[in-house]
């Protein structure tokens, strides 16, 4: 039977991120070093294939502290890379627990935003996704009350400071840069003292998957996002790849999703990936396209990524093998 003809305009960046990748490192890292098990408070990233491979080396998955068994209390735990409050480490502390935090810096950088605004005696607004485990680690780092959350501008357009001229906001990491431009236009609008961060808080890899997906998905038929439900950035891509001009969008975890009676008859498909989703995964579903279609691939590249984050001091005397890379990498 002849096969429709199909191309796939791949998108580039996708995938991993520096700080995915960090935090993937340092589970692995810490299992070489310490032993099974290792655990980890909350989804080291938001990708089930990616838990559960780390799952297999020996990592434990917890939501919270009291979850480790008291004779575990010896072996680290580590913190995931969306960041906690700081009533986490506190509790560690306190339970004489061995942690390692693999916060991604940027998310780190927010932190501090948001510590320097409370310093200089500003109320912050935090724009992000009420109940992400990124925005509660970023309200966390301030006292209560100290931090209001907005997420629209309609939420702008409700809020009403103690001290109009003394606010300062930060953004949540993985937001989509025009819903969020939307907002901060409003937080101007209404309270023109209000101060920016010192720098950008969305990070360059939202951005930049951002911006490949805004060139790739005019004309195509469906634009494919690998990614999961709870993955905040993938699920922007999403909207992001509707807005720009792409018929349909949805968001697969792995190939057994699809739906082919609902992809129906397409000519142009899209494809593009959450920084927490691997390159397995990708490939995984392109092969699938690839049985039912013949496909040509496009690649739609606008930058390349060079950024690498260090990984704790006290495992950076840990070598990674070859295997452990590909794992890391998601090549397994």
């Amino acid at each position: 039977m002849t096969k429709t003809p199909l191309t796939i305009r791949l998108c580039g960046p996708r995938g991993f991120c520096a700080g995915v990748d960090r935090a993937i490192q340092i589970v692995v890292l810490a299992i070489k070093k310490y032993g099974a098990p290792v655990y980890v408070r909350h989804e080291i990233v938001h990708n089930r294939f990616v838990v559960e491979g780390l799952e297999t080396l020996g990592a434990v998955f917890v939501e919270e502290l009291d979850e480790i068994p008291a004779e575990h209390q010896s072996q680290p735990v580590i913190f995931s890379a969306h960041g906690v409050p700081k009533s986490v480490p506190a509790d560690a502390e306190q339970r004489n627990l061995f942690f390692l935090d693999a916060t991604c810096p940027l998310v780190s950088k927010v932190h501090k935003q948001a510590m320097r605004h409370e310093r200089q005696g500003r109320h912050v607004v935090l724009i992000g996704h009420k109940g992400h485990p990124e925005v509660i680690g970023t309200m966390g780092q301030l006292p209560p009350g100290a931090v209001t959350l907005v997420e629209t501008v309609e939420d702008v357009d409700a809020f009403e400071p103690a001290d109009p001229a003394a606010l300062g906001f930060v953004t949540q990491t993985t937001l989509s840069v025009d819903d969020t431009a939307d907002v901060i236009a409003r937080l101007g609008e209404r309270f023109p003292l209000i101060n920016a961060p010192a720098a950008e808080s969305i990070c360059y890899a939202t951005t930049n998957r951002q911006e490949a997906v805004k060139q790739a998905a005019p004309g195509c038929d469906l634009f494919v996002v690998v990614g999961a439900p709870n993955s905040s950035n993938s699920k922007r891509l999403v909207e992001v790849a509707l807005k720009a001009g792409a018929k349909r969008s949805i968001l697969l975890q792995r190939a057994h999703e699809i739906d082919w009676d609902a992809v129906g008859d397409i000519g142009l498909l899209g494809v593009s990936a959450g920084a927490s989703a691997p390159e397995v995964v990708v490939n995984e579903i392109i092969e699938a396209f690839r049985e039912r279609f013949d496909a040509t691939i496009e690649l739609a590249e606008t930058v390349k990524e060079t950024e690498n984050f260090l990984v704790n001091r006290e495992l950076r005397d840990v070598e990674l093998t070859a295997a452990d890379m590909a794992f890391v990498n998601g090549v397994r």
